[in-house]
């Protein structure tokens, strides 16, 4: 007869612990960000607009229409009271025209806010990236390197960040656009969104710049840094591999700080007649369309509708700018 032996879990092996494994900074940052209702719910607008200009094509055509289609016929506008302004049953949503149609043109809303969504959040965020790219290599180099190194790249950015912003864009974008027309880049609308996106990823660099160079100041005389350098590592490689890596969470803030600047000041520079030009939509040059013929006097819809995204996609930008900084940098939102 045999017996079968049954083994007891011993008392050492019930109460051995899990090894816990540790999170990333992003992943860290992202818990944060999810116990907060306000960051959710710009996060979740901030996904809604990009969604809305990456599907403009795909609402307007459910719609049935386009953004330079005009409708000029007495059956759309007024031509005897107020001559251009969008007869009644057009002038608000509808169901042809889900926001109206301009005055003076007779373009849809609905379709030139959609694809203006579009130009405006591509000139923020290729700008956005080409400032983040040239802040981040700048800053850390020079905190890296030191030397003379540090002290040229520390002096272009003083005079980067001396020089009078706003009135340095508007002088400079006309003439980049002239000089852009005869290039690959030159092609028809193409113009003022490339020139936008040099003119403000070039001068908007700097602050990024010096920021980083103060993180790597203090990162470059950590213990893994003196380690990769007694394994022979070459500077070049510590740069790339364990000292940018390491200042990601500042990049990241001032990425989502940067974009809606950049949205702003793409507005701001269509609305003063060097940006985006008709017919090309953008947020920007809706609102100037709307102040050059005062037809905002009679047709306040007509600013209200690209004033309001510009100010609902801003704000959610910025919320979710400081709730990324406050993820990021726990103490920084305690101080």
């Amino acid at each position: 007869m045999t017996e079968t032996l049954t083994t007891v879990p011993t008392t050492e092996a019930l109460t051995t612990p899990k090894i816990a494994t540790g999170r990333s900074l992003l992943g860290t940052a992202w818990l944060r960000i999810r116990r907060s209702r306000i960051a959710l719910a710009s996060f979740a607008v901030v996904i809604a607009i990009v969604l809305f200009a990456i599907l403009a094509p795909l609402l307007t055509a459910i719609e049935g229409q386009d953004p330079f289609t005009t409708h000029t016929g007495p059956d759309t506008l007024d031509n005897f009271d107020t001559p251009g302004l969008p007869l009644p049953q057009f002038l608000y949503p509808s169901a042809g025209h889900w926001l109206g149609v301009e005055p003076g043109l007779g373009r849809d809303l609905f379709a030139r806010l959609a694809y203006g969504a579009q130009v405006s959040l591509t000139i923020a965020l290729l700008a956005t990236l080409v400032s983040v790219v040239l802040g981040t290599i700048m800053g850390a180099a020079a905190g890296f390197f030191g030397g003379k190194v540090d002290m040229v790249i520390s002096r272009l950015i003083d005079l980067f960040l001396a020089f009078p912003h706003l009135l340095l864009v508007l002088s400079l974008t006309p003439i980049l656009q002239s000089r852009l027309r005869g290039t690959a880049l030159g092609q028809g609308s193409f113009v003022p969104i490339a020139s936008l996106v040099i003119i403000l990823g070039f001068f908007g660099w700097a602050y990024l710049a010096r920021v980083v160079r103060g993180q790597v100041l203090s990162i470059r005389e950590q213990e893994y840094i003196e380690a990769a350098r007694s394994y022979g590592a070459s500077k070049r490689t510590i740069l790339f591999t364990q000292v940018i890596p390491n200042v990601s969470g500042v990049v990241l803030v001032y990425a989502t700080m940067m974009i809606p600047t950049n949205i702003s000041a793409e507005a701001a520079l269509s609305f003063l007649g060097v940006g985006v030009k008709d017919p090309t939509p953008s947020w920007g040059q809706m609102l100037n369309a709307a102040q050059s013929g005062n037809w905002y006097l009679v047709d306040p819809w007509f600013l209200i509708v690209p004033g309001t995204a510009l100010v609902i996609t801003v704000l959610a930008f910025n919320l979710l700018g400081d709730a990324v900084r406050d993820a990021l940098d726990p103490k920084a939102s305690r101080s």
